[in-house]
């Protein structure tokens, strides 16, 4: 990352904020889910997709806070189109549940943020028996991708409007076990690794991303999908290490985004117009960036493509 001061080829740097790079877009007749709403860069960017005339679905676990947010969003922002549903990506069931619920409303789908995530927690299970981490970054987004393409491929068709969706993953991919996914290990306790674990979900982001636009090229869909590394950012992220937590708090505003500059790059690929056909990228700061080699392995999406489709039980579309 280069310095905040520094602006890319988008003219852009990693000090604009989500309202800065979204500023005098109309987003009026988009539809969007973003999901990891009530908190964080995942309520920054509903609140600036609101802003911007966007029909927002807060897709979170804890539907209190979710109202909560919005209710915030209303008093700024009274004409606001936002809505909360309830889904725990970390539960396949909650999953297909929001999903069946979504396409019963007959609601368009122009664009997917998919925002949520945790990070380094202690070794857990899914309640699908699935190691949390990731369960939630990747197979929950995985699974939730998959059961709304139909509609976002429907919507794109029938509105000729190019349908976007944007993978939030991490500079933390980096840091994933040596083989980057431990497909035979994905739940042995003995090997986890906190930060590893997390790099690895992080690095399946970047994969599923990339598999995405490989698919949507080949069938000739009006769809982009592309990751991001939003910015080390003091989010709740890291309540699962007080140490760190504490460190961040007392240095942060120093050396680390705020939650609206860290909310810009994924403001930026859902609504910018330099953004129209940009696909499979990973983005930083508003500008494309490079992930490392084993983020642009296209062997490696393949397979991650199809052993998620065997953990979740769906078939090759």
């Amino acid at each position: 990352m280069w310095p905040f001061w520094w602006k890319g080829a988008s003219g852009f740097s990693a000090r604009s904020t989500a309202e800065e790079v979204t500023h005098g877009i109309d987003g009026t007749g988009l539809t969007a889910i973003v999901t990891g709403a009530s908190s964080g860069i995942g309520e920054e960017t509903s609140r600036v997709l609101a802003l911007r005339g966007v029909h927002v679905i807060m897709a979170v676990r804890n539907t209190d806070s979710g109202n909560q947010v919005r209710e915030k969003i209303l008093k700024e922002t009274p004409e606001a189109k936002i809505d909360v549903m309830k889904l725990d990506l970390s539960s396949m069931v909650s999953i297909r549940s929001f999903a069946s619920e979504y396409k019963s409303l007959d609601l368009p789908l122009n664009l997917l943020i998919n925002n949520a995530g945790i990070m380094a927690c202690p070794f857990m299970l899914s309640s699908d028996i699935v190691e949390l981490q990731f369960a939630t970054n990747h197979l929950g987004h995985f699974l939730l991708t998959n059961l709304l393409l139909d509609t976002m491929k429907k919507t794109a068709n029938e509105r000729n409007r190019e349908g976007r969706i944007v993978i939030v993953s991490s500079e933390g991919h980096r840091f994933a076990y040596r083989e980057g996914i431990r497909f035979d290990k994905i739940n042995d306790e003995a090997s986890y690794n906190t930060m590893q674990a997390y790099g690895q979900s992080k690095l399946c982001n970047i994969l599923h991303a990339t598999e995405l636009a490989r698919q949507f090229k080949e069938q000739g869909v009006n769809i982009t999908a592309n990751s991001l590394h939003p910015g080390s950012i003091m989010t709740n992220l890291l309540r699962y290490h007080s140490f760190l937590n504490t460190i961040g708090n007392a240095v942060g505003k120093y050396v680390l985004k705020s939650i609206p500059q860290g909310a810009a790059t994924t403001c930026y690929a859902a609504l910018h117009p330099q953004a129209k056909g940009v696909s499979g990228e990973y983005l930083m700061d508003n500008n494309i960036s490079n992930p490392s080699s084993q983020g642009k392995d296209k062997d490696l999406a393949k397979k991650l493509w199809e052993f998620s489709l065997s953990l979740t039980g769906e078939q090759e579309s």
